[in-house]
């Protein structure tokens, strides 16, 4: 790494790889356990989302804000999701012109039956961590995910 940086510090290129690591094994761990759905992580924080939502629904454009995406990309896990019986387009209520995303009986059935094994998991992946480790650990990672979203847009209003 010192020659990628020209012999300065590497630092921030060790913790960079070290949370890309980190990332590849919780996503091992999280595809072993979608009882061979081969559901994308995008695809689960949608199903997630909509489980704790009202019974009503949530519109594409609010999954994808809450989500950080594009409408675009959230209309395309919608189709999975509903291809896969865990999700259904119902009519907005308040607005005919709209659909809604709305979970199905299967799909909530499918967050309980992952819920269990998905914390059996997660408990033996943080293994002898404390629970201020834990804490400054997400802290530390959102703080990550915050920084790249201000270069982001900082970076799209410089163009």
């Amino acid at each position: 790494m010192r020659q990628f940086t020209g012999g300065g510090d590497t630092a921030a290129l060790e913790a960079a790889a070290a949370i890309r690591t980190a990332f590849h094994a919780i996503e091992r761990m999280r595809a072993h356990g979608s009882q061979g759905r081969g559901l994308s992580s995008g695809a689960m924080d949608l199903l997630m989302r909509l489980g704790a939502a009202d019974g009503d629904g949530v519109s594409i454009g609010d999954l994808a804000q809450s989500a950080g995406v594009s409408s675009r990309n959230v209309t395309g896990l919608v189709d999975t999701l509903e291809r896969e019986g865990l999700v259904r387009r119902v009519p907005d209520q308040r607005d005919r012109r709209s659909v809604l995303a709305q979970i199905t009986a299967e799909g909530r059935g499918w967050i309980q039956a992952f819920s269990e094994p998905s914390q059996r998991a997660m408990a033996a992946m943080f293994r002898d961590f404390t629970t201020d480790e834990l804490t400054r650990f997400r802290h530390l990672c959102l703080r990550v995910a915050d920084n790249q979203h201000r270069l982001a847009q900082y970076l799209e209003g410089a163009s």
